[in-house]
């Protein structure tokens, strides 16, 4: 064997060893814990007592370790006795947005658009679903055969989604999604999410009153955009905010925040986003904002819209502007209320104003790529005006995204809008005439 092997090899029984060994001191700590006592700790006194019982312990059985080296193992066995062992590093790691466990031994993360794998790995399969467990059971929730999905949260309000066999073919399937940090228009301006003249038109929009569509795929930073807009509707309005996990954090003091509810173990309890919808209705709103639409509530959220809660905001999968509507009127059609499709593309027309489109770039870059306005005239099809678009440049070697944002003049009804609300269109915009030339 070459020396680059032994290495290895030696390396690999290290990683081995050291997984087995914080397992024995883990269960040499529980041994010696007095877990009633514990119970009456908080979390934080609870963390330092176990760090002095396991110090004691490492100190009076274990080896001869370096100072760095004991503190780490005490840190390790802390984090598995008490929080979620080898991703407790991961999650205190602002930089990571999302943490993907395919199995024990494969650990990905997401940090700045990119998707990496990372040097952790879990000690057993047995060690990842202790972990598992132990999510799932702080919100009454089991994980086995029977119910071998499960969506849950985590104390800091992370989401949670666990997959296990026999769906999953590469064992137990983790992933653990964080909460975006709130940014606020000028901060996504300064990182080239939008520019500053489209910053203040969303602005405006938004304090006009103005029903927004924000649509994108998966991870364009939807409900970081809707959080950064949510900051600009009046103090005195009543806000209520509607969500399968609660992302949003809005800086107003009326916000009623609404949050789904999956069924319990007896498969019971379930309160889906429609239900709560239908109950915001009658909570006296000034705005309702709907964290994601996926189903019946489509329609619900869209009568909302015309019917006295102008100002609501909403976000929606979807390619494009134009594929947002049409998602629109397919989950719309998802109701149980059957209304032909032509009936639901007007639904859309009269309650939906302005749709921001949002994209991610193969260097992950999260931007604006469209803004269009809802703008058709009596008698016609429901028609799209583009009012911005960012146009990509040919990606170099540096595989980096460059372009540059085009703004077009805006319709004069949505124009109109804006002036009667008194706010005002940024010159670069300008207003189109009723005879579809600018001015």
């Amino acid at each position: 064997m070459g020396l680059k092997d032994r290495l290895e090899d030696e390396r690999l029984h290290g990683t081995a060893a050291n997984r087995a060994g914080v397992s024995h001191w883990r269960r040499r700590l529980l041994e010696e814990v007095n877990l009633d006592e514990l119970a009456l700790l908080g979390l934080a006194q609870r963390r330092a007592r176990l760090e002095k019982v396991t110090g004691h312990i490492v100190g009076r059985e274990g080896p001869v370790l370096s100072p760095g080296e004991r503190a780490a193992l005490i840190r390790r066995v802390v984090d598995e006795a008490l929080g979620l062992g080898v991703l407790e590093p991961l999650l205190a790691d602002e930089t990571v947005t999302e943490i993907m466990v395919n199995g024990p031994d494969h650990v990905f993360v997401e940090r700045e658009g990119r998707v990496q794998r990372v040097d952790t790995a879990f000690a057993s399969e047995d060690q990842l679903y202790q972990t598992i467990d132990r999510i799932v059971a702080q919100v009454n929730r089991r994980v086995d055969e029977s119910s071998p999905m499960v969506d849950a949260r985590l104390p800091g309000g992370e989401r949670v989604n666990v997959i296990i066999p026999p769906l999953s073919l590469v064992g137990p399937v983790l992933t653990i999604r964080r909460f975006p940090r709130s940014y606020t228009i000028e901060e996504l301006a300064a990182r080239a999410s939008l520019d500053a003249p489209t910053g203040l038109l969303l602005a405006a929009f938004v304090r006009a009153r103005l029903n927004l569509v924000i649509s994108g795929g998966t991870g364009t930073g939807k409900t970081t955009m809707l959080n950064a807009l949510s900051a600009f509707i009046p103090g005195h309005e009543r806000i209520v905010t509607i969500e399968d996990s609660a992302e949003l954090r809005l800086r107003q003091e009326h916000v009623v925040p609404l949050e789904s509810r999956p069924p319990n173990i007896e498969d019971k309890g379930r309160i889906t986003i429609r239900d709560l919808v239908r109950n915001a209705l009658r909570m006296r709103p000034d705005r309702i904002i709907v964290g994601e639409v996926r189903g019946g509530e489509t329609l619900d959220m869209l009568q909302a819209m015309n019917t006295g809660h102008e100002g609501s905001m909403v976000t929606v999968h979807a390619n494009s502007t134009e594929d947002a509507v049409y998602r629109l009127q397919t989950l719309a059609s998802m109701s149980d209320v059957k209304l032909p499709f032509d009936t639901i593309r007007d639904q859309i027309d009269s309650a939906v104003d302005v749709i921001v489109h949002l994209g991610r770039g193969p260097d992950g870059s999260r931007r604006i790529v469209e803004v269009a306005a809802v703008s058709t005239r009596r008698g016609e099809r429901l028609r799209l005006e583009p009012i911005m678009t960012f146009e990509s440049l040919p990606i170099g070697p540096d595989r980096v995204v460059r372009g540059e944002f085009r703004h077009r003049p805006l319709p004069a009804p949505l124009a109109t809008r804006l002036f009667h609300a008194g706010e005002g269109v940024p010159p670069v915009f300008g207003v189109r005439a009723d005879d579809g030339e600018g001015r």
